[in-house]
């Protein structure tokens, strides 16, 4: 007899399995439901038009009710792929229908039966476990509309992309990103990774800032500059003023540029504009990032620039960044990392998926402080950003570049968070607001696949539930 499927609820309310319906080879019944009901394609689910294709049907009217962020192993035993499995949700009177399996591996969202619905909700099955997961992430464009202002930037669960702007041909392991900055911000991220290399430190008056990964340029077409990517990004803030980019930035590249140099040029070309960077020493709350890029440093400053903000600094502190760590925190405790990157064999890559997992675990344990809670005698401590790169390479091995890396590590992270992630398990609630942090991948949205993306955004509806009282 093959597992019952086993769902599970990161919404923020309680979701009821209303009907099941069976189309082409109709299934055996028990008395507990339906049984002998099995899936060996590893497949996700999408909307399909099937029920005019099929010739047989059978449905049951049942009543399961899954609480939020609570998992629940079902009577519901799908037998054949030959048979296509329709499941009908209820939330507060409103109904979803899912539809499976499907040609494809990507995730979709449930196809709301009735006019203008409030709810939206994603479903992502692991058919080799005959888990389902239901989140509330369908809209990736402007997810951040749905929190307060007052929400700490850092309790948030993030994507993000390393080398976020290496999506032109290149040379190997220079390209981490299947696509532009534009279509990642579209479909949902909100951190980007960018080393620049001063191309006339000497010179104050010429900011031209070559976009870099190491030591190469990231296209082999000629160099990409700083100045056309920043473009693209206040484009799509004012497109979307509810969102806010986090910008992490870092010297590499050739030459004799120093920190001071850079620091100097961003400020005076590129970051002094209030209305449209964020640049104290600090984590921002929503409402003071929103339509700005947020500055995370990766390099020193020179010494004008630590007079900035009454001496302490310019720019969220993450200088002194750990190399090839585990696990991290940056003296100005504002930035906690994972950035073990050196994968030298393909067998190493369980290495750094156990260390992607502990630290989504980390930051799942966190308790964001709300605005009631600042009156608190003893409030939570400060919440850094936790930040999560799942990425590594290695230049001699084709098996360790960055898209092999990638197409091993990021659907373990999908099913880790859709089985695992701050899963209550025996206790009556997990602890903390199920946050990932910032996830930094590489090679999402892969052949239209952002299933990773839609997994770290849904992990937010705790948070959300607790800022709305739900």
């Amino acid at each position: 007899m093959s597992s019952p499927l086993v769902i599970r609820n990161l919404t923020s309310r309680p979701i009821e399995v209303k009907r099941c319906e069976y189309h082409g080879i109709a299934p055996s019944l028990s008395q507990g439901g339906f049984t002998n009901i099995t899936q060996n394609v590893t497949s996700l689910f999408r909307n399909a038009q099937v029920v005019e294709q099929t010739t047989s049907f059978v449905h049951e009217d049942v009543s399961i009710r899954i609480d939020p962020f609570k998992s629940l192993t079902t009577e519901i035993r799908p037998e054949s792929a030959n048979e296509t499995l329709h499941l009908i949700f209820e939330t507060e009177g409103e109904q979803h229908r899912l539809e499976t399996p499907t040609p494809t591996s990507n995730s979709t969202n449930l196809k709301p039966l009735t006019d203008n619905p409030r709810f939206n909700y994603t479903a992502v099955h692991l058919a080799e476990h005959c888990h389902l997961t239901l989140y509330s992430s369908a809209n990736l464009s402007s997810w951040m509309r749905f929190f307060k202002d007052d929400t700490p930037l850092s309790a948030l669960s993030i994507p993000g992309t390393h080398n976020s702007p290496t999506c032109h041909r290149a040379l190997p392991s220079v390209r981490c990103q299947a696509t532009s900055p534009p279509e990642q911000l579209d479909n949902g991220v909100r951190f980007f990774d960018i080393r620049v290399q001063p191309e006339a430190p000497l010179d104050p008056a010429d900011d031209r800032l070559i976009l870099v990964h190491g030591v190469f340029p990231i296209s082999l077409t000629g160099n990409k500059y700083l100045r056309d990517l920043l473009q693209e990004v206040y484009a799509f803030l004012d497109r979307n003023p509810s969102e806010t980019v986090i910008m992490s930035l870092k010297r590499e590249g050739t030459g004799n540029a120093t920190d001071a140099q850079l620091s100097r040029i961003l400020k005076d070309h590129y970051a002094g504009d209030p209305n449209r960077w964020f640049t104290a020493p600090r984590i921002p709350y929503l409402g003071e990032a929103r339509g700005k890029i947020v500055l995370i440093r990766r390099f020193g400053l020179e010494d004008a620039l630590r007079q900035e903000w009454g001496g302490a600094g310019w720019g969220i502190d993450a200088e002194n960044w750990a190399d090839n760590t585990p696990n991290a925190t940056c003296p100005s405790g504002d930035v906690c990392v994972q950035d073990f990157y050196e994968v030298l064999e393909t067998v190493n890559i369980e290495k750094k998926i156990q260390y992607s997992q502990e630290h989504l675990e980390r930051a799942a344990k966190c308790v964001c402080t709300l605005p009631a809670q600042d009156q608190l005698a003893a409030p939570p401590p400060k919440q850094p950003f936790f930040i999560n790169f799942l990425t590594a390479s290695n230049f001699w091995k084709v098996g360790c570049w960055p898209e092999k890396i990638a197409a091993k590590l990021n659907p373990a992270i999908v099913d880790f968070l859709c089985r695992k992630h701050n899963e209550s398990g025996d206790q009556a609630e997990a602890a903390g607001d199920g946050s990932t942090g910032i996830v930094v991948c590489d090679w999402v949205g892969h052949k239209g696949n952002w299933d990773l993306v839609r997994c770290i955004v849904g992990m937010n509806a705790k948070l959300e539930m607790r800022e709305h009282g739900l």
